[in-house]
């Protein structure tokens, strides 16, 4: 398939109920009607589509399909699979339809487009979209954003989930885990690490906040012991003195640096030492 510049976009491609020509509707058996070959939703809501099969049963169809001729009585969706799929449960035999000329790229733009806008894509789903479009027309990631609705850094940061192990990717779209949480999974390159971090941030319900310092222990494993070992470092008077304590008691003293007040720990072996030492203090 050769690249081809985005078109006028969403609106200009699909039905609204303003645009509508009535007398261009058709009804079409619903058995001559296929799904659309470049549809990027592959998860479609059971509970979503008898919500709308039931308001189908009781109002009917209010809005036709789009759909597009590809043969002898037969003819591929372009927008309103959901209409579609709701009639068949409802056992519609037709249902209106408006018939368009579109080739296969301008399939492909409207239903990604449909249903980015839309909001029906799952992250996954939505990212693999985004980086389809890229990959059929000649647009950068800007003007991406800009058909859309969306800004470039989104469209930049969903592509990236797309690099995420494929089971993180399944736990994003079955929502055990959010975006937020994925994002920071992404700092982990390898795929076992990044799985066993997920499944330990579902299993201790962490928020995205808690997980970007958990990953970033998981990157960093000795910087926040050796930030806590600076942090606990004497300075010399304070060392000196503890040296000196262990002379004079002749027993091993240690002083523990706080924020207010230094803690001295002294060694005793027995009570008969600490009486010792209770003495000569």
């Amino acid at each position: 398939m050769s690249k081809k510049r985005l078109g006028k976009g969403l609106s200009a491609l699909i039905n609204s109920d303003d645009n509508i020509d009535q007398s261009r509707i058709d009804e079409i058996f619903i058995d001559q009607i296929e799904a659309n070959p470049y549809q990027p939703r592959s998860d479609f809501d059971e509970d979503a589509l008898k919500e709308l099969a039931k308001s189908i049963e009781e109002k009917g169809v209010i809005q036709p399909i789009t759909v597009r001729k590809i043969k002898a009585e037969k003819y591929q969706i372009v927008a309103g699979e959901r209409r579609w799929r709701a009639s068949r449960l409802v056992g519609l035999k037709k249902m209106p339809a408006v018939i368009r000329d579109f080739d296969d790229q301008e399939m492909l733009e409207i239903a990604l487009i449909e249903n980015i806008q839309r909001e029906d894509l799952n992250p996954i789903e939505e990212a693999a979209a985004y980086k389809e479009m890229l990959e059929n027309f000649e647009i950068t990631q800007a003007e991406l954003a800009k058909q859309v609705g969306k800004s470039r850094s989104n469209v930049s940061n969903m592509i990236r989930l797309l690099k995420l192990d494929d089971k993180v990717k399944n736990y994003l779209q079955q929502d055990a885990i959010t975006i937020g949480h994925a994002r920071a999974l992404l700092a982990l390159e390898n795929n076992k690490t990044q799985i066993a971090a997920c499944e330990n941030i579902i299993i201790q319900d962490l928020t995205v906040r808690e997980t970007e310092k958990y990953i970033d222990k998981l990157k960093n494993p000795f910087k926040n012991q050796k930030n806590k070992q600076k942090k606990e470092e004497l300075e010399p008077i304070w060392q000196e003195a503890a040296a000196e304590l262990e002379k004079k008691l002749k027993t091993k003293v240690k002083i523990k640096k706080r924020k207010k007040n230094n803690l001295i720990q002294i060694e005793i072996e027995s009570i008969e030492k600490l009486n010792d030492l209770l003495e000569k203090l």
